[in-house]
C-alpha cells in the first residue's frame, strides 16, 4: 500500500443512475465547495483526485450491476495505491449496505440516501444549513434539475424506490422558488422538475396537490424560459396543471408519465390504482386540453403472469396512442417488493423479445411523427457542440432521453446555451436535422 499522500486532497464524485442522483451529487458538491474542498465531477483518470465518492443506483438488475462494478473498480484502485479513499452513497448503498460492507471491505464507508451530513463529516466537511438549494451543477449551463420532493407513497408492486428513498417529502414552494432564482442568476434557462411522483407534490405539506400552485410561482422567475415536467403519475393527476401548461408559454408542452402497462389484469397486480379505460381517457384529456403536447412514457414487459394476450393488449395500445417518446424495460424481480412474492414466470428471453418488439413498434411511430416535423421551424435550445454538429432540443424533448436537433457546424454557427429558431430539413427515428431559420 502507498503511504498516505501529502498532496492536497481532491474529491471526485461519480454519479450513476437517474436525474435524482445527479441532483443529490450536485448538492453534495455544493456543500464540499462551500467547505473549501477541491471537488470535481467524473474527472478523467489523470485528474480524478485521490478521494472518490460513488453515488450509486439500486433500481433494477442492470443498474445495480453497473454500480457494483464501479465500486469494485475503485476498491481495486485503492488496493493498488492509485486512490486514497473510496466512499459509497446512494440507493444501492441504502438498500444493500450490510452485504456491500461484507463483500467489499476495501471501501472506507457506505452511506444511505439520507446521510449527507455524515458523508460530509467523513470527507472533513460540515453540513451548512444556510446553503439550502445551492448546488454545483454538472449539467450544461442552460438547464438544471429541480427536485421538488423526495421519496414515494405509492404502493406499486414492482418498485423498490420506497425502500431506498422512503416516504414522500415535498420541499416548500418558498425553498424551491429561492433555488430556481439562484439557478436563473447563474444562467439556467430551463428547469426540469423531477420527483419520484410530481403529482403527489404538496399533499404532505399543504394537505392538497400543489403542483399547479408551484408552477404558477415558478413561471414568474426572471430568466427561466422553459419549465419541463418529469415523472407524473396517472392516478390522481391534478388536471389544473394542463390549464396552466396551455396558458403559460414558459411551461413546455411536454409531460413524462410512466404508465408501465395497460392490460387491466397486469395493472391490478402492479397495484397501479388505474385501468386501461381510465388511462386512455386521461391521455385523450391531455391531448384535448393541450393540443400538440408531447407525451413520454415508460413501459415494463415480462411482469409476473404477463400472458401473450396481455402483451398484445399493450402492443395495440402503443399503436393506438402513438406516444411521442417511449422507453421500455424488461421486468426485474426485486427483493422485498410486493411482486417478489409472485413467480417470475416469464423467461428472460421472452422478456427481451417483448421489449424489442415494443421498441421496434415505437421506432416506426417515432419515424412517422418526426417526418411531420420536416419543413417546420421550432424554437430550440442549443446544449452543446459535439463533433461536427451543434446539438439542440425542441420544447418537446428532454435532455439525454429524447430526440436531438443536429445542426451542421461546418455550415452554420449557433451559440451554445442560447435559444435559436431552427428549420427542420431532415428526420430519422430519433434525431432531427436542421438549420437556423
Amino acid at each position: 500500500m502507498r503511504t498516505k499522500s501529502l498532496k492536497k486532497n481532491k474529491i471526485n464524485v461519480i454519479t450513476l443512475g437517474c436525474s435524482k442522483n445527479v441532483y443529490d451529487s450536485e448538492v453534495l458538491m455544493g456543500q464540499l465547495r462551500a467547505n473549501g474542498k477541491d471537488v470535481t465531477h467524473e474527472a478523467p483518470e489523470a485528474e480524478e483526485g485521490n478521494i472518490i465518492v460513488i453515488n450509486t443506483c439500486g433500481f433494477i438488475d442492470n443498474a445495480k450491476a453497473e454500480s457494483v462494478n464501479m465500486i469494485l473498480e475503485y476498491a481495486d484502485k485503492k488496493e493498488r495505491g492509485l486512490v486514497d479513499k473510496v466512499f459509497v452513497t446512494g440507493c444501492l448503498s441504502e438498500r444493500y449496505r450490510p452485504d456491500l460492507e461484507k463483500e467489499i471491505p476495501n471501501v472506507d464507508q457506505f452511506f444511505g440516501t439520507t446521510e449527507l451530513p455524515q458523508l460530509l463529516k467523513a470527507l472533513g466537511a460540515d453540513y451548512k444549513h444556510e446553503l439550502l438549494g445551492e448546488r454545483l451543477t454538472t449539467t450544461p449551463k442552460n438547464y438544471a434539475y429541480l427536485k421538488i420532493s423526495e421519496g414515494c407513497d405509492r404502493p406499486c408492486s414492482f418498485c423498490a424506490i420506497p425502500l431506498m428513498r422512503g416516504k414522500n417529502v415535498s420541499q416548500t414552494i418558498e425553498k424551491l422558488l429561492k433555488e430556481a432564482k439562484g439557478l436563473a442568476k447563474n444562467g439556467v434557462k430551463e428547469l426540469i422538475l423531477i420527483a419520484q411522483d410530481l403529482t403527489y407534490y404538496g399533499l404532505d405539506l399543504y394537505k392538497k396537490r400543489a403542483l399547479g400552485e408551484l408552477l404558477e410561482e415558478l413561471v414568474k422567475v426572471e430568466g427561466i424560459e422553459w419549465i419541463r415536467l418529469h415523472y407524473a403519475f396517472p392516478t390522481g393527476f391534478p388536471m389544473e396543471v394542463l390549464e396552466i401548461m396551455k396558458r403559460e408559454p414558459k411551461i413546455c408542452n411536454y409531460i413524462d408519465i410512466p404508465l408501465q402497462h395497460i392490460a387491466d389484469s397486469v395493472l391490478k397486480s402492479m397495484r397501479r390504482g388505474t385501468t386501461q379505460e381510465k388511462t386512455t381517457k386521461l391521455l385523450k384529456d391531455f391531448r384535448a386540453a393541450v393540443p400538440g403536447m408531447a407525451i413520454r412514457t415508460t413501459l415494463i414487459v415480462g411482469y409476473p403472469g404477463e400472458t401473450q394476450e396481455d402483451f398484445n393488449i399493450l402492443k395495440d395500445f402503443v399503436q393506438q396512442m402513438k406516444f411521442d417518446r417511449m422507453g421500455c424495460f424488461a421486468y426485474s424481480h426485486e427483493e422485498n417488493t410486493h411482486a417478489y412474492l409472485l413467480e417470475d414466470d416469464v423467461p428472460d428471453t421472452v422478456k427481451q423479445e417483448r421489449a424489442n418488439e415494443i421498441m421496434e413498434l415505437q421506432s416506426q411511430i417515432s419515424w412517422d411523427l418526426n417526418q411531420e416535423k420536416v419543413g417546420q421551424t421550432f424554437r430550440c435550445i442549443i446544449d452543446r457542440k459535439e463533433g461536427a454538429h451543434f446539438v439542440g432540443r425542441t420544447e418537446f424533448d428532454s435532455p439525454d432521453v429524447d430526440n436531438e436537433v443536429l445542426i451542421d457546424a461546418s455550415k452554420h454557427y449557433v451559440k451554445t446555451g442560447e435559444f435559436v429558431m431552427i428549420k427542420i430539413t431532415e428526420a430519422t427515428e430519433f434525431d432531427l436535422y436542421g438549420e437556423p431559420a
